[in-house]
């Protein structure tokens, strides 16, 4: 296991947000997952490609993506994510950015580099989803007893 990286099962997460957006070439439309785990942790995976390209499906906490791009002080590329991940696949890094460029929490540099976005701004709206989520079941439950 990557220092870094703590694997969650997909029973442990509890997905708030399914959404798509292209890779950073733009070739394929990748479908990504942000969930949520029993300790309300913030996880987020990429679920899908349209392309050929090899990808790992692995949850990622995402405050160890934030603390990764924080700690940034330069623009940086998809390589900086790749010691996060399980799997060998040179694109599951590149496929996790699209999804952090998409979301907001990365912005676009010069030169096919990155800088970081809003972070706070994708915190505030995730636990928003999840206080939703949480919600309805607890809605949907009540009225099925």
């Amino acid at each position: 296991m990557k220092p870094n990286a703590k694997e969650q099962p997909d029973s442990n997460i509890n997905i708030v947000k399914v959404d798509s957006c292209p890779s950073l070439t733009g070739k394929s439309t990748l479908t990504y997952h942000i969930g949520c785990n029993a300790e309300s942790e913030i996880q987020i995976r990429v679920h899908a490609n349209t392309g050929g390209g090899y990808f790992s499906k692995e949850w990622i906490e995402f405050k160890v993506i934030k603390e990764t791009l924080e700690k940034q002080t330069k623009p940086f590329s998809s390589r900086l994510l790749k010691p996060l991940f399980h799997g060998k696949s040179s694109n599951t890094p590149a496929f996790l950015l699209a999804a952090l460029r998409h979301l907001g929490v990365i912005k676009d540099g010069e030169k096919r580099s990155y800088a970081c976005g809003d972070i706070p701004k994708f915190v505030a709206e995730t636990k928003s989803l999840a206080v939703a989520e949480t919600s309805a079941k607890k809605v949907k439950t009540h009225r099925a007893s």
